[in-house]
């Protein structure tokens, strides 16, 4: 899930550059305003870190867990102000996100050994 997020930041960084020209003068939000070249920088920098991060939970590194939460946490949180101009990409990405956070938070921890019960 967090490739696939990744993957989603990245293809918002495509879309952000090929029509920075066009939808420019549609486009205000409260960070960066009306700069899609800007969203699109910091969408792709998130998607690559996501994708990374990704593929090291998948190796085993618990280091990525934490980088994964974090990440993933930011990028719902810079993709709330697009509510306005893209309402359904923008529920299915933050939702995206939070699942990523959900599920790093529960199954990617290290196993605790079960301890015999004593009777």
């Amino acid at each position: 899930m967090l490739v696939v997020s990744g993957a989603f930041k990245i293809l918002d960084a495509l879309w952000a550059f090929k029509y920075d020209d066009e939808v420019s003068e549609e486009v205000q939000t409260v960070l960066f305003e009306n700069d899609l070249a800007s969203w699109g920088w910091l969408w792709l920098v998130i998607g690559i870190v996501l994708v990374l991060a990704g593929f090291a939970v998948i190796s085993g590194a618990q280091w990525a867990r934490w980088v994964g939460i974090v990440v993933a946490s930011v990028a719902a949180i810079l993709f709330l102000p697009w509510i306005y101009y893209q309402p359904l990409w923008t529920i299915l990405s933050v939702t995206l996100a939070i699942l990523v956070v959900y599920a790093l938070a529960t199954y990617g921890g290290p196993r605790i050994p079960e301890t015999p019960a004593r009777a």
